[in-house]
């Protein structure tokens, strides 16, 4: 089996966010369609199938520089 091009992952990205989000004028979404039955919210799908990556680390102070000239009163 040959591999899949990034063009043609993102083309099917793509159909199924058309499919689940774009609505024609009676209200219904083609998965509504095909599958017979309404579907939960697009956004809360993705919420339940994908981990979300862990929070940021709280960066540590940085310590005080000295000044790499000094004044020195002539």
């Amino acid at each position: 089996m040959a591999p899949v091009a990034k063009s043609d992952r993102l083309l099917a990205a793509l159909t199924a966010i058309h499919n689940f989000y774009v609505r024609r004028l009676d209200g219904t979404t083609a998965a509504e369609r095909f599958f017979g039955r309404a579907h939960s919210a697009l956004f809360d799908q993705v919420l339940a199938h994908v981990d979300l990556p862990p929070p940021a680390r709280r960066r540590r102070p940085r310590p005080a520089s000295l000044p790499a000239l000094t004044l020195v009163a002539a």
